[in-house]
């Protein structure tokens, strides 16, 4: 052992070889791990909680079994934290070391191939006299380029998805391009923007995808040769069609290419001279800090920009509720995979508050923002908190009629089903799942996240309800 409680934990590698260790990490039962590393390496629960990123009741509410672990940037803290070698990274469902080249077969005799992992950003640390810009300051030290894209959407469909992706790629890693003879009309380019955000809020993924790589060096070849305000609005509707290729590429875990975007929507949007459109390129910069686990630089991001907000629009128009208050739903979501209760629950009542001075949810400037999206969100910061009661009494509340956005309700089916798995209604979760993939299929199909969820399902199913969960796994084509 230790001398000191901040030192790392010595846990012997013999522990990682236990046929109990091991089918701790595949059931991702933490509570298990952590009485096995009480039980061998002498890891007190103050010196797990320092190592794994938990307060000390954190971990004891795990090993106590009162709590569960279900979110992935947790399990990769714990792993981290205990720095777990390949093999074991690879039974907890986490990505391998460089090295690695599969991961342990369900029967035991062989490994199964790993896709290469999205390459991270790395936010750089502020300096002691300046303050945290994630928008501007950021080293892109990989980028994740058309191969992972291409490999997440191989088999995914036979409609020319795959050469999507790889313009899609193209365009956005490509130096430069030479514009087109002459910039589309201003209404053309309108419709074009208009037709990619209503595909993308339809759960049509591919049909997104595939109007943006034409469209995005329109817009471009628009904000060089437009002028005065005709140039304003070319930057705004660019902020607007880079945010619609983030938000693609995050539903597919591709975060490489999901921060270029987001990045470029943010500085078209800054070059629009408009507050709205900076305030809406700020919930996607929120979200691929989220992604890429920066939570609390995530948390900062809303806060600050929502700030920006209210001092710069005075008047509180329907266009300004909106961004604001999804901006600060982005910043309670966040929060609370931060961990920070206080503050997560005070965006959604901020947000909540301008919810209820819009008075219904509309879709201006394609938020869909409005009091029942807030209601929304309070199931998923639930879920993020694991809160699985909370949020299935929010769900209780929930009039599918009045959201108008199909991503929207079926991203409330996929977090109701995360809840029941949290709360071991796995017969529930699956209901869940189904509604969402009949609603939208591309939202439960195309996105890793729901896959895992459906795999964290199969492994603790009972099983009365593991055949049903292992059709629909091979269905929607989760590797099961």
């Amino acid at each position: 052992m230790a001398d000191r409680i901040t030192d790392p934990i010595d846990v012997p590698a013999s522990l990682w070889q236990r046929p109990d260790a091991i089918e701790a990490l595949r059931a991702r039962d933490m509570r298990r791990l952590f009485h096995l590393l009480r039980q061998y390496a002498g890891a007190s629960q103050t010196r797990l909680g320092i190592v794994c990123g938990l307060t000390q009741g954190k971990v004891s509410a795990i090993m106590g079994g009162s709590h569960r672990v279900t979110a992935l940037d947790v399990f990769d803290r714990i792993a981290d934290g205990l720095s777990m070698p390949s093999e074991a990274r690879l039974a907890l469902g986490l990505a391998p070391s460089p090295r690695g080249k599969g991961i342990p077969s369900r029967d035991g005799r062989g490994l199964e191939p790993v896709w290469p992992a999205a390459d991270a950003l790395i936010v750089d640390s502020p300096g002691t006299d300046e303050p945290e810009d994630p928008v501007r300051r950021r080293t892109f030290t990989r980028l994740a380029g058309a191969s992972f894209f291409s490999a997440l959407l191989a088999d995914k469909a036979a409609d020319g998805s795959l050469g999507v992706a790889e313009a899609l790629a193209a365009v956005l890693t490509a130096p430069g391009k030479p514009p087109p003879a002459r910039a589309p009309s201003l209404p053309a380019l309108t419709r074009a923007v208009a037709t990619a955000k209503h595909a993308y809020q339809a759960c049509k993924y591919s049909e997104a995808m595939s109007q943006l790589p034409a469209l995005l060096p329109d817009l471009q070849a628009a904000c060089d040769s437009f002028e005065d305000d005709a140039r304003l609005r070319a930057y705004a509707l660019s902020a607007d069609a880079y945010h619609v290729a983030a938000s693609v590429l995050l539903k597919l875990d591709d975060h490489g290419l999901a921060w270029l975007a987001a990045d470029r929507s943010m500085r078209a949007a800054s070059l629009s001279e408009d507050p709205l459109a900076v305030g809406s390129s700020a919930r996607i910069i929120t979200h691929a800090l989220m992604a890429d686990g920066h939570f609390a630089a995530a948390t900062a991001t809303a806060g600050r920009y929502g700030e920006h907000l209210a001092a710069e629009v005075r008047k509180p128009i329907s266009d300004y509720l909106s961004v604001y208050g999804s901006l600060l739903l982005r910043g309670a979501s966040a929060a609370a995979q931060a961990e920070d209760r206080d503050a997560s629950i005070t965006m959604l009542d901020e947000a909540g508050q301008a919810g209820s001075r819009l008075g219904n949810d509309y879709n201006h400037r394609w938020t869909a923002f409005g009091p029942a999206n807030v209601l929304l969100h309070r199931i998923n910061v639930a879920v993020r908190l694991g809160d699985a009661g909370a949020a299935i009494d929010h769900a209780r509340k929930v009039n599918l009629d009045l959201l108008p956005i199909t991503e929207r309700k079926a991203s409330f089916f996929v977090d109701t089903a995360q809840a029941f798995a949290q709360w071991g209604k796995h017969e529930k979760a699956y209901h869940a799942l189904r509604a969402a993939d009949q609603l939208a299929p591309q939202e439960v199909r195309s996105r890793p996240a729901v896959h895992c969820l459906v795999n964290e399902l199969l492994a603790t199913t009972p099983p009365t309800v593991r055949p049903h969960l292992r059709e629909f796994a091979t269905q929607i084509g989760a590797s099961a």
